[in-house]
């Protein structure tokens, strides 16, 4: 493991932990958390943001130096944060760097946000904007990390459900596929995760959930089904609280016939990919994700 990692989790332990603990105003959390990442996180040189509406849902566009819109497949990525925080702008970095690697155009929706906008919004704008690029020559390949992960797993379902086009694939990191809380590593690893507290983790689902059901499959996917689905690339720490959603999530995918690539990485934060610029582990995932996507086959024209 790298030096930047011994650096990391003490200092997200030290401040980012604390933070996430205390916060009580979900319009502070989300201003503090933009601005964080404006400053310390960053594409590749030449990177450009472009935003538009898709669905009637905003969007924002990633794209790498000399990476059209056109590219193709197109990669429609739902940011994390617990469906309470995040934006396009705070994931656009990471996001982009992925274009850099595989050459593809990225967006990223700012699906509406709870409190304010409590469940099923989240899914309602995923599947808004799934629609208008679902026929997109080329295909798309749908991601998320942590709460949005979920979302993505969830509109998989959905799609599945339906005849129409189909993703070539989807991908996650760190997923948040059980809004019960029943795995294991929730409680196991409260004390290892350097970044999300367990102790916060049924206020953060209410506020999502209101008064439904945290086992509704279009809440967690865990218990959706997936037959007929694309391959799924999975990957979480061993050190986090989330750990059994993703562990789980690749059983119950592999026993529906699904084709699942799962990586399991030792001690590093939650959504550790998001440190790319920092953390040399970071990078080496997003190469291993990019050599995945690039592996998946193009859609056919008939498709």
């Amino acid at each position: 493991m790298s030096l930047a990692r011994h650096i990391l989790n003490p200092w997200l332990r030290l401040t980012e932990k604390p933070m996430l603990r205390r916060a009580d105003d979900p319009q502070a959390l989300r201003r503090s958390f933009e601005r964080r990442t404006r400053l310390f996180f960053h594409g590749p040189f030449g990177t450009r943001y472009t935003r538009e509406r898709l669905g009637g849902v905003p969007v924002q566009w990633a794209r790498a130096r000399g990476v059209t819109r056109e590219a193709a497949p197109l990669i429609l990525h739902f940011h994390g944060g617990g469906y309470v925080f995040g934006s396009s702008t705070t994931h656009r970095a990471m996001l982009a760097r992925l274009s850099h690697l595989t050459g593809l155009p990225a967006c990223l929706p700012d699906y509406r946000l709870a409190p304010e906008h409590p469940f099923p919004a989240a899914l309602e704008d995923a599947r808004a904007v799934w629609q208008d690029v679902a026929r997109r020559p080329g295909g798309v390949i749908l991601g998320g990390d942590s709460a949005g992960g979920g979302l993505s797993l969830a509109l998989l379902a959905e799609i599945l459900a339906e005849s129409g086009p189909r993703p070539l694939g989807l991908f996650a990191f760190s997923p948040l596929t059980d809004m019960t809380y029943s795995g294991e590593s929730v409680q196991a690893n409260a004390g290892a995760d350097v970044l999300l507290p367990a102790d916060r983790v049924g206020e953060i689902a209410g506020m999502y959930l209101g008064d439904a059901d945290p086992a509704d499959p279009r809440a967690s996917p865990l218990f959706a089904g997936f037959t007929g689905a694309p391959p799924v690339w999975l990957t979480a720490s061993d050190a986090e609280i989330l750990l059994d959603d993703t562990r789980r999530m690749a059983r119950h995918l592999e026993a529906e016939g699904v084709a699942v690539t799962t990586r399991i990485a030792h001690d590093l934060p939650h959504v550790w990919p998001f440190f790319h610029g920092l953390l040399p582990e970071a990078r080496a995932t997003l190469r291993r994700l990019a050599g995945w996507i690039s592996s998946l086959s193009p859609r056919s024209d008939d498709s």
